[in-house]
């Protein structure tokens, strides 16, 4: 199972689209970007999907919307991983801040995940929209239901004796003639806003490339460490230490430091014992 996997794995090449395609196809969703599954309830599904009951769905709140409400759900997934001993820290401070490189390589990695001990087989049994229904209140609805506790008739003027079709509104005229301007500032507030979403959309391709770029390097060194003349090297296996450890974990640095110093150490007594 795949419980640990490193940052070379096949996994964590998965684009966005196949992460979304995933998502999408087993839970019925409509998400069209990656920063979209930040609040942790997809993640929750996720795992609810793989291990049918071991989710309690009416903790999870697919309406969350601040960090405060998304961290909920993140401690929701916690105490699931916590019950099935998945030895995998969440770093939950990143994903609640909708970063697309983070959020995407969580995404990867649990698909990885679920493909491990379900085969990548979709659970025909399983009914995602009815299980969603099972989840924390919807707080888009309690704003529904209190836009319909509003008369729906004609509202009295009092004192005057007048009535106010819904439809009407009563507008200042000073509102009424600033009409123009307001529509001018809010077609610059769209191009200024369009401007923004063009300058992310950039930074994100130059961060995809620059992550590319050094996907590309480690696999190179990957190779080389795997070359059967240096395979057994004791600088390969130290190298191959911090590429496949599980996490960003400082551990494996020191780990495989502690491993060359063994290995010098050993070959140091050894001399000295044939001289």
């Amino acid at each position: 199972m795949a419980t640990s996997i490193g940052m070379m794995d096949g996994a964590y090449f998965v684009g966005r689209n196949e992460i979304l395609t995933w998502i999408n196809n087993r839970l019925h969703l409509n998400l069209s970007r990656i920063e979209e599954a930040a609040s942790g309830a997809v993640q929750c599904q996720m795992m609810d999907m793989t291990y049918p009951g071991v989710v309690p769905m009416s903790k999870v709140n697919f309406d969350a919307k601040s960090e405060y409400d998304m961290i909920q759900n993140y401690k929701v997934l916690q105490e699931v991983f916590t019950k099935l001993k998945i030895p995998k820290r969440i770093e939950v401070n990143r994903l609640v801040k909708g970063r697309p490189l983070d959020n995407l390589e969580f995404l990867q990695w649990l698909k990885r995940y679920c493909d491990s001990v379900n085969g990548g087989i979709m659970n025909e049994n399983y009914n995602p929209v009815e299980r969603r229904r099972k989840g924390g209140k919807d707080r888009s609805s309690k704003i529904l239901k209190s836009a319909k506790s509003l008369p729906a008739n004609t509202l009295n003027i009092s004192g005057s004796g007048e009535t106010l079709s819904p439809n009407k509104a009563c507008v200042p005229k000073q509102l009424r003639s600033n009409r123009g301007a307001g529509g001018a500032n809010s077609t610059t507030e769209v191009q200024a806003l369009s401007k923004q979403v063009t300058d992310l959309k950039l930074s994100v391709e130059l961060l995809e490339k620059e992550r590319d770029f050094y996907f590309a390097k480690l696999r190179d060194i990957e190779i080389l460490c795997q070359a059967s003349e240096l395979e057994n090297d004791p600088v390969s296996v130290a190298v191959k230490m911090i590429l496949y450890a599980a996490d960003a974990n400082e551990s494996a640095l020191d780990e495989a430091q502690e491993y060359l110093n063994q290995v010098l150490n050993s070959v140091e007594a050894e001399e000295e014992t044939e001289v």
